[in-house]
């Protein structure tokens, strides 16, 4: 069974029942939080960009797992205290155990010097998985969507440093994914969206609403 568990903001994972890969662990001064870096279990920790709010707790993440990192290699090399790496770059795919990750443009800032964010497309669990990381809508969103059939679209829908409701659900249409679920919204008020107003956007996809400390079966 493939699991998404939400731990609020942008942190998430991925479980497959044999792999448990952590996106963007921001957890210490996150309000949102339900979990703390101690708890988490991760094999693989994927960061979309080096803000802190997307990066700051992969450190304490990596000090509890023997966990490999994969990002752009000036952002995994962010803080010097990673031991296991995997730098890619843009248009890049790494084949792993539980599946492959691609990595794919976002238009954001980066947090660091000569860092490039970005998004990925995980295969795992029989599942593609697009996670968009910070950005705004693009058109190549749908180079994205046509490269694979995403089933689950994971997207920021907070507005001021991303895309809001309105254009998220755009990104749907383009991205032709299955399901959806927003991220990135509520953590403070400059985030504030109602996610139901969102849901009521979004046309031939299913949207899935879920709560920081909520897990979504993907295989249902």
């Amino acid at each position: 069974m493939l699991t998404f568990n939400y731990y609020g903001h942008a942190c998430f994972q991925l479980d497959d029942g044999k792999y448990k890969l952590v996106f963007d662990p921001f957890l210490t001064g996150n309000p949102a939080a339900t979990i703390k870096p101690e708890e988490i279990k991760a094999d693989y920790i994927l960061i979309s960009h080096a803000h802190s709010d997307h990066i700051g707790d992969a450190d304490a993440i990596l000090d509890n797992n023997d966990a490999v990192t994969i990002g752009i290699p000036e952002v995994t090399d962010f803080g010097g205290e990673v031991v296991k790496t995997i730098g890619m770059n843009l248009g890049g795919t790494l084949n792993l155990p539980f599946g492959f990750v691609r990595m794919v443009p976002a238009f954001h800032s980066a947090g660091i010097a000569g860092g490039t964010p970005c998004g990925y497309v995980v295969g795992i669990g029989g599942k593609v998985i697009y996670f968009a990381g910070d950005t705004c809508l693009f058109g190549d969103m749908k180079l994205i969507g046509e490269r694979d059939q995403i089933d689950y679209a994971i997207l920021p829908i907070g507005g001021h440093y991303t895309m809001g409701p309105e254009d998220a659900a755009k990104a749907v249409e383009f991205l032709n994914a299955k399901n959806v679920i927003p991220v990135h919204y509520n953590t403070w008020d400059v985030i504030k969206q109602d996610p139901e107003k969102f849901k009521a956007l979004v046309k031939n996809a299913t949207v899935h609403i879920v709560k920081p400390g909520e897990s979504l079966n993907l295989d249902a």
